[in-house]
């Protein structure tokens, strides 16, 4: 039997529902949500910022610009993309993530986008790429991409499309408990609002295509995660290293799906000090 074969058959075995439904996991998913909307509008109440910039025509086409109170550095912007499965949230749930950052002198850019079933997951990548060439259009900087979840899956996507697709690479990135292969989503309560084929989901999955010359990327994953969230971040590195990238798998002690990204906040945390470190070389 084959090693690809052997694979298969161990995925076939495992509860795919209960390894990727991480808020039937985390029966207290509803309190950190409800913070992550508190804390971010606390934080947009005091932080130097601008909202609800265009970068499209649709309603939910904005993002928020959250630069540092002492002034910016003049590095690579940071842009960190919400999660909720592509089908959930938006930019005012994760405001308070970029303090972090700004406090260590990088801007921060927090966009929205269509949800699924409203539209294609095809329609959300090629929205954030959009939004990428209008930052990077506006800034005239380079990005490091970063998000949670499903916007860890749309970081990977910025990092491996060509520079024709959004303006200029991009080399750096932190996707936190990203999803870079779909293609287990595909039999799963997930993809209710997806519709997504298992070649769809082979085709939507960063980590078969063609990662960026020279690139840095640092996959951030709990430690209290399912056994798949951390398979997928830790097979994500290894294809994309073996592309060429420099890579590396990050996992935050006893943290699960809702309590990862919790760092970002902190400017002392390592999740801070890894996008200073990716920005300097992006």
């Amino acid at each position: 039997m084959s090693e690809e074969d052997a694979g298969t058959m161990a995925k076939a075995d495992l509860d795919l529902e209960a390894e990727y439904n991480n808020r039937a996991r985390v029966a207290e998913h509803p309190t950190h949500i409800a913070g992550w909307y508190r804390d971010a509008a606390a934080y947009r109440a005091t932080a130097r910022c601008e909202l609800d910039l265009a970068y499209g025509p649709g309603e939910r086409h904005r993002l928020d610009l959250f630069h540092p109170q002492g002034g910016d550095a003049g590095g690579p912007v940071v842009l960190f993309i919400h999660g909720g499965y592509w089908q959930a949230l938006d930019k005012s749930s994760a405001s308070h993530l970029a303090r972090g950052a700004n406090e260590r002198g990088l801007t921060v850019a927090v966009p929205s986008y269509d949800l699924a079933p409203s539209v294609t997951l095809s329609a959300i990548v090629a929205e954030m790429e959009t939004a990428a060439a209008f930052l990077m259009q506006r800034t005239g900087r380079p990005l490091v991409v970063s998000g949670h979840s499903a916007g860890g899956h749309l970081a990977a996507c910025l990092m491996a499309r060509p520079a024709s697709s959004s303006g200029r690479p991009i080399v750096a990135g932190m996707p936190i408990s990203g999803l870079f292969d779909l293609v287990p989503l595909v039999p799963t309560s997930l993809n209710v609002a997806l519709g997504l084929t298992d070649g769809e989901a082979h085709r939507l999955s960063p980590i078969h295509w063609t990662p960026p010359a020279h690139g840095r990327v640092v996959a951030v994953v709990g430690g209290a995660e399912s056994d798949e969230f951390r398979r997928q971040s830790r097979d994500f590195v290894t294809r994309w290293v073996e592309a060429g990238v420099m890579g590396s798998v990050h996992e935050v002690p006893d943290a699960h799906h809702f309590d990862v990204l919790a760092g970002l906040a902190d400017p002392a945390d390592v999740l801070v000090d890894t996008l200073v470190r990716l920005a300097a070389k992006a």
